[in-house]
């Protein structure tokens, strides 16, 4: 190596760095099966955790699970402008609460499990600079000391020449210049990023392969892009084809915003002598506006923000059952299918995934399937659930629940553990203080105009004779049949049809029908119209409240 070279690369490089050997060493190969995947998510903590980001590790993780694989989290924390605290905690955190647990990699303490970390970027710069080192020893990589203005100056010249935008060809002017230049740079105290030298040719094409995407042609590329910036932490390009290689990843699985990027991390790994993963990019969920589809944005969509299913209380389960759904469609077959199996058993397909057109989001589909998953639990699952939700975001709710926990649970089961049909009407935890309120006093809203439209439609004074009457002779334990038999007596005794059938039959013979009757009773009970079984709901209410709400006319 010439002196100079050596010289500059110390200057840039002081610190003792392992050689690529001995890195390769303490990274080897994984003793996994051929067929086994290594994937990973590898999020930027800037502060938000979109639901795409959800939907790829959901896709990574299966994919790994299913081959006897390894599923990775990387923080990419090499933009430190663009960090916010904590978020790296945020991700992993989120990833344990849908139950997409990670082999290797941070958890929500950031602690580390794995032999190939450090999972953080920011900690694996001698990583980096080793890899670095090297490509400038090969004469594959250079300093350039172009300054913010010199870049700007060098944009606007290839705009009035109608030339390509970059740094690249004749146009990378640190590119030629000499190993004393550098160090006469360094002298003056300059701070260099340190540049590619990209060995390609715009003008050649080459045949690109993505397993969602399929095969391309695209342009070779030809840029001298930044692989280290001047604060010596390594671009994104540059760092995941170390991470990548050094973590054995067989598959990146990615949004195909990265797809254009693919020529430049392809030639990035062959610079290296490595062989590259294979690489499947995602299409970005759809939502439709005004009649377009458009990705899912953070900037206009809340549901964009996985913090808002939590906030919601969307079941964890709901969300992931509707991930599959959007992966692939033939899970709702599946489901349907295999109605009590844990979704774990579904085997998702890399195949099956858009190809072009990402997957429409619809919120009322995913109510839709959290309305099953909630009808398939128990009073026990849906009051420790809604508890929970209900301590960080409804904090009277909680406190009611807590009050008498044997009312609330008696109130969660009606039509659901011994139900032939469970009930569906709850789609998240933030519908129960609406569901459960007319079973609680101090919380029971009797619309005073529905009240009236049914006392002028049967009559006041009769109303108190038909409440006397049904109380007179109902009892608590009184399952279904026995309790509308009672019903129907006494309707029957004020001029009620016993069923509509009959009423239909000869309408001026009756008043009404028997649902008149019981309708008034369903709103001097709970101020409603549509409720879940009365005989159930008044089993729970127990006899002193029945008493004093059907007397309160």
């Amino acid at each position: 190596m010439d002196n100079n070279l050596d010289l500059l690369i110390k200057k840039l490089f002081p610190e003792n760095l392992p050689s690529p050997a001995e890195l390769e060493i303490k990274y080897p190969p994984r003793q996994l099966a051929e067929t086994a995947m290594v994937t990973r998510v590898a999020p930027s903590p800037t502060g938000f955790v979109h639901f795409g980001g959800l939907y790829a590790s959901l896709i990574s993780k299966r994919l790994a699970h299913q081959s006897n694989g390894v599923f990775i989290l990387r923080i990419e924390d090499t933009d430190k402008k663009r960090e916010v605290e904590g978020t790296a905690e945020l991700f992993a955190n989120s990833l344990k609460q849908y139950s997409i647990i990670n082999d290797e990699g941070l958890n929500e303490k950031t602690e580390e499990k794995g032999s190939y970390g450090p999972y953080k970027q920011s900690e694996r710069s001698d990583i980096y600079h080793a890899y670095i080192k090297y490509l400038l020893q090969q004469g594959k990589a250079y300093p350039c000391f172009a300054s913010t203005e010199e870049l700007e100056a060098l944009r606007a010249q290839q705009e009035n020449m109608g030339e390509r935008s970059g740094y690249y060809g004749h146009f990378a002017t640190w590119r030629e210049k000499s190993v004393e230049e550098a160090l006469e740079a360094l002298e003056k105290g300059l701070k260099p990023v340190i540049r590619l030298k990209s060995p390609g040719n715009f003008q050649n094409k080459i045949m690109v392969d993505d397993l969602l995407i399929g095969r391309r042609e695209m342009p070779e590329n030809d840029q001298d892009i930044v692989i280290m910036k001047t604060d010596g932490l390594p671009t994104y390009h540059f760092a995941h084809a170390v991470d990548d290689h050094l973590m054995r990843t067989t598959h990146v699985i990615r949004g195909n915003e990265w797809f254009p990027s693919l020529p430049l991390h392809l030639q990035l790994f062959s610079v290296l002598g490595w062989q590259a993963p294979a690489y499947a990019h995602l299409a970005p969920i759809q939502k439709m506006d005004n009649g377009n589809k458009r990705k899912l944005s953070k900037r206009k969509d809340q549901e964009a923000d996985l913090s808002y299913y939590k906030k919601a209380g969307y079941p964890e389960e709901a969300v992931i059952e509707y991930l599959l759904n959007l992966a692939n469609s033939n899970f709702e077959d599946w489901r349907r299918e295999n109605p009590n199996a844990n979704n774990e058993e579904f085997v998702l397909s890399l195949k099956k995934l858009a190809k072009s057109n990402g997957p429409l989001f619809d919120l009322i589909k995913l109510t839709d399937i959290s309305k099953e998953v909630i009808a398939k639990m128990s009073a026990e699952e849906v009051f420790t659930h809604t508890l929970n939700w209900a301590k960080e975001f409804n904090q009277n709710l909680a406190k009611r629940l807590e009050a008498d926990t044997t009312y609330a649970k008696q109130i969660l089961n009606i039509e659901r553990e011994n139900a032939v049909k469970p009930r569906k009407d709850i789609a998240k935890w933030s519908d129960i203080e609406d569901e459960i309120s007319y079973f609680y006093d101090d919380s029971l809203n009797v619309n005073s105009a529905l009240k009236k439209e049914i006392l002028n439609e049967i009559g006041n004074n009769e109303v108190k004779l038909i409440i006397s009457d049904f109380l007179a002779i109902y009892d608590i334990k009184d399952e279904q049949e026995e309790w509308f038999n009672k019903l129907k007596t006494v309707a029957e005794k004020h001029g009620y049809a016993s069923n509509n059938k009959e009423y239909k039959a000869s309408p001026d013979k009756y008043k009404g029908q028997v649902g008149a009757v019981a309708k008034l009773i369903r709103i001097l009970l709970t101020g409603r119209t549509q409720t879940p079984n009365l005989c159930a709901i008044m089993q729970v209410m127990r006899q002193e409240r029945i008493k004093k709400r059907l007397n309160n006319i």
